[in-house]
C-alpha cells in the first residue's frame, strides 16, 4: 500500500476512534471530533502551524470560528501554563451573542462551549481574551454533531498596533474587581476597541500589541520595542517569524507612545517615520492611520498630537500619501491601572469607526 493511502486510513480512523471517545465522553451518541487541522475551521490571527494538528497563537484577538449544526460544541485546548499555571482566557460568541468568558483551568482542556441549543445551524466563535505575555494557546480540535463549511472571511482587513490599551488590559472587571486576582484576570481582548471597530465595519482583525511595549523606550522591564518584534508572531518573546503574506490589510492604526512618555523630539519622530517606513515594506496597498494614546494625561497627550502631525506632514512630504492622524477627544482612564474600561473602549470604535470606514471603504 502507497504511503500516502496508508496516513489517510490512519486519520480517517483516529477521527472515527476519537468520534466514538467523544460520544461515550458526552453521552452524545452523534458526537464527532474535528481536529485543528480540518479544513472547515477558520484561523485569523498570527498562529504557528508549525505543527498542523496543534496549532499554536499568543496574540490576543486571534480568533477561530466553525459552523455547525447540532444542540452542543466541546472544544479542547492545551494552556501553556507559564509560571507553572493555567492563566488564558477565551470569549465564547455564540451567532453573534456574546456568552461567557472562560479562563483555562488545566494544562489540557476540554471545554463545553454550549450545549442545550435548538438543533439548527450555529455559529461559534473563540477568541483568545489574554495576550502573549500570558502564553499561547493550542487548540487540538472540537466535538459536536456536525462540522459545516464555515462563511467567508469579511473582505476588508484591518491590523490595530499598540501596547496594553490595544491589548484589552484592565477593561474587564465584571468578574473579578479591579486590583483583586492577578494582573490578566481583567483582560478582554475581544470587547477592545479594535475588534469592537472591525465588527461594527464588517472587517477581520489582528491586534499586533504587546503589554508595556513602546516605539523607542519600554516600561516594565521589558527590552524590546515595538519595531524589533513587529515581524514575529510571539511579539512578547520575539520568536517565530510571521509570514506576511497570510494577512494583508486594508488599514493599519499604530497606537503607540503612552510607555515611551514624553521623548526627545527629533529621536521619537524619526523612529517612528522610520517604523512606518517599515510597515509599507511589509504593506504595500495599506493605509495607515496615526492615534495618540486614549490614556494620556494632558502633558503627554499635547507631546504625541505635535510629534504625529509632524510625523504625517513629513511623510507626505516624502511622498507618502497614504499617513493620516486621528486625535481621541478626550481621555480614558476609568479601567483597572487607569486603562480604559469595556464601555470606554466602546467609546474609542465609536469615534474611530467613522475615521476608519472613509478610508476602508473610500472609491
Amino acid at each position: 500500500m502507497q504511503p500516502v493511502v496508508t496516513r489517510i486510513i490512519i486519520q480517517v480512523v483516529l477521527i472515527v476512534l476519537s468520534g466514538c471517545y467523544s460520544a461515550f465522553a458526552t453521552g452524545n451518541t452523534d458526537s464527532v471530533f474535528y481536529p485543528a487541522s480540518h479544513p472547515d475551521i477558520r484561523y485569523t490571527g498570527r498562529v504557528d502551524f508549525t505543527d498542523p494538528s496543534r496549532p499554536r497563537f499568543w496574540a490576543p484577538g486571534t480568533y477561530i470560528s466553525i459552523r455547525f449544526s447540532g444542540t452542543y460544541c466541546i472544544i479542547e485546548l492545551n494552556d501553556e501554563e507559564k509560571w507553572g499555571k493555567s492563566h488564558n482566557y477565551i470569549q465564547v460568541i455564540l451567532d453573534n451573542n456574546v456568552l461567557q468568558r472562560v479562563q483555562t483551568k488545566e494544562r489540557k482542556n476540554r471545554i463545553v462551549l454550549v450545549s442545550g441549543l435548538n438543533k439548527g445551524t450555529h455559529n461559534l466563535v473563540i477568541c483568545k481574551n489574554t495576550e502573549a505575555e500570558i502564553g499561547y494557546l493550542e487548540l487540538v480540535g472540537f466535538t459536536c454533531s456536525k462540522l459545516l463549511h464555515s462563511p467567508e472571511k469579511p473582505k476588508k482587513k484591518i491590523e490595530f498596533i499598540g501596547n496594553s490599551i490595544t491589548c484589552g488590559m484592565g477593561n474587564d472587571a465584571s468578574a473579578i474587581p479591579c486590583k483583586t486576582g492577578e494582573w490578566y484576570d481583567q483582560h478582554n481582548a475581544y470587547m477592545a476597541y479594535g475588534p469592537v471597530t472591525a465588527r461594527a465595519l464588517n472587517a477581520q482583525w489582528h491586534l499586533s500589541s504587546v503589554s508595556g511595549i513602546g516605539l523607542i523606550h519600554s516600561c516594565c522591564n521589558k527590552t524590546t520595542v515595538m519595531p524589533e518584534v513587529f515581524d514575529k508572531i510571539c511579539m512578547s518573546e520575539n520568536k517565530l517569524p510571521w509570514d506576511f503574506t497570510q494577512y494583508q490589510p486594508d488599514l493599519v492604526t499604530v497606537c503607540l507612545g503612552q510607555n515611551d512618555g514624553i521623548q526627545d523630539s527629533s529621536a521619537f519622530c524619526s523612529a517612528y517615520i522610520r517604523f512606518i517606513r517599515q510597515l509599507r515594506a511589509y504593506y504595500p496597498r495599506a493605509d495607515f492611520l496615526l492615534l495618540n494614546s486614549p490614556m494620556a494625561d494632558s502633558a503627554l497627550d499635547k507631546v504625541l498630537r505635535k510629534y504625529l502631525a509632524a510625523i504625517a506632514n513629513a511623510l507626505s512630504d516624502s511622498g507618502e500619501k497614504k499617513v493620516t492622524t486621528y486625535f481621541f477627544r478626550q481621555q480614558y482612564n476609568k479601567g483597572c491601572d487607569a486603562h480604559p474600561n469595556a464601555q470606554e473602549h466602546l467609546a474609542i470604535a465609536n469615534e474611530l469607526s467613522g475615521c476608519i470606514k472613509k478610508l476602508l471603504y473610500r472609491k
